[in-house]
């Protein structure tokens, strides 16, 4: 815990002057409000939870595949050896472990496009493996998407329903408020050397959770699909993790397991990066509410300057005596301009002052991160400085004028 902590904040330090990157999120090296935990919470809010829900568990499947190879080596035998199809289309096609199952990089193979992998440390690694089992760990079978045929070659489905036309579209689904209801582990329990039926397995379990149409997926009642290009779904999934590859092109299919993922992860990464981590970095960077939350302080805000508006006038018309009675509309004024204007700036200075920002409606977590903290002050000091000179205004107005009986 102790060398963890040391890491928490030599990363810290590095981000003393600026925001985290989002693979800095992805690798849990950030802290709240801007660590992965409230990115899920943000994309929850969205209903896009899902997009990051599979990200996570396709670098799962990737991380058992590595252990699978590195298995294979220590046992004394050759990828090549092992798994002579595998070999053979990495050599041909590239993969993502090259440097793990032996191929030579010199050597003029091809390799897949640049990776979120190549971006990261081996602690980012590990992080993300963390992250994956930690935190993701409990989802439910899930649905949705399309098929690679045994060539390698991805078939579009001209006569499935409409899709999504964005990662992050809203159509056909529920903003999430609340959390979903536990789902079934994801986990591969590392009692026993990994096989290939386990790689299967894992791939099968991420078809049907993401890529799988619903009406597809036998006992799914909830939608997970993902929206992907044309070019990068999957239609079908042809091998069964009860029974091992036996014809021809299930063996050739079956070499595509490792890498079949990739292209849709780094999808979704680039998705994510550019769509979503923005807007996250808005909310949580430079505010610290919830959208309900905001609503809320809306509302009352309002029925509270409408309270404070109609006991003004009534202290003008009825000609209340002694004057400075009038200053006592200062508290009304200051809430209700102090409610109002958190709605605008999605910021309450007073959670800010004390430390604290949302994770959930009117749930609030301490805010660790460095930069952060500093934006969040200034702007809280400047939401203060506003809502004091409104109330003393509005109040000074109501003191001024003079009072007429009706």
């Amino acid at each position: 815990m102790d060398d963890e902590q040391r890491r928490q904040d030599d990363w810290a330090k590095d981000r003393k002057n600026r925001l985290p990157t989002f693979t800095e999120v992805l690798s849990r090296r950030t802290r709240p409000p801007v660590d992965l935990f409230m990115f899920y919470l943000f994309l929850q809010r969205e209903g896009a939870e899902d997009i990051l829900d599979f990200w996570l568990d396709v670098q799962q499947h990737e991380n058992l595949c590595r252990a699978y190879f590195k298995d294979v080596r220590k046992s004394g035998r050759t990828i090549r050896e092992d798994w002579p199809e595998y070999w053979d289309y990495a050599r041909r096609r590239g993969s993502i472990y090259g440097t793990v199952v032996g191929l030579n990089p010199h050597t003029g193979t091809k390799r897949s496009t640049a990776s979120t992998g190549e971006m990261l440390s081996d602690q980012d690694r590990q992080n993300l493996a963390a992250s994956g089992d930690e935190k993701y760990a409990a989802r439910s079978p899930s649905p949705r998407m399309r098929s690679v045929s045994p060539g390698g070659n991805t078939a579009v489905n001209t006569t499935e329903p409409p899709r999504s036309t964005t990662p992050f579209s809203l159509s056909g689904r529920t903003p999430t408020l609340f959390k979903r209801a536990s789902r079934a582990p994801t986990i591969i329990p590392r009692s026993q050397a990994i096989t290939r039926q386990d790689l299967i397995a894992s791939a099968e379990r991420i078809y049907y959770r993401y890529l799988s149409p619903a009406g597809n997926t036998p006992g799914s009642t909830e939608n997970h699909e993902i929206y992907l290009p044309p070019a990068l779904r999957i239609h079908t999934f042809p091998l069964s993790s009860t029974h091992e590859p036996k014809s021809q092109s299930e063996i050739a299919l079956m070499a595509q397991i490792p890498d079949m993922f990739h292209s849709q992860k780094e999808y979704c990464y680039r998705a994510m990066e550019q769509d979503a981590f923005p807007r996250f970095l808005r909310a949580k960077a430079f505010g610290n509410l919830t959208p309900v939350s905001a609503l809320v302080r809306l509302i009352a805000g309002l029925v509270i300057l409408w309270i404070g508006l109609a006991v003004g006038f009534s202290l003008i018309f009825l000609d209340v005596h002694p004057k400075s009675k009038r200053f006592f509309l200062f508290i009304p004024y200051t809430i209700a301009i102090l409610f109002l204007v958190s709605h605008q700036y999605e910021l309450d200075p007073v959670l800010v002052f004390l430390g604290q920002s949302e994770s959930t409606p009117f749930r609030t977590l301490s805010i660790r991160e460095p930069y952060v903290k500093k934006l969040l002050l200034g702007r809280a000091i400047w939401v203060s400085v506003l809502v004091a000179a409104c109330s003393v205004a509005l109040t000074m107005i109501f003191w001024a004028v003079p009072g007429h009986r009706l």
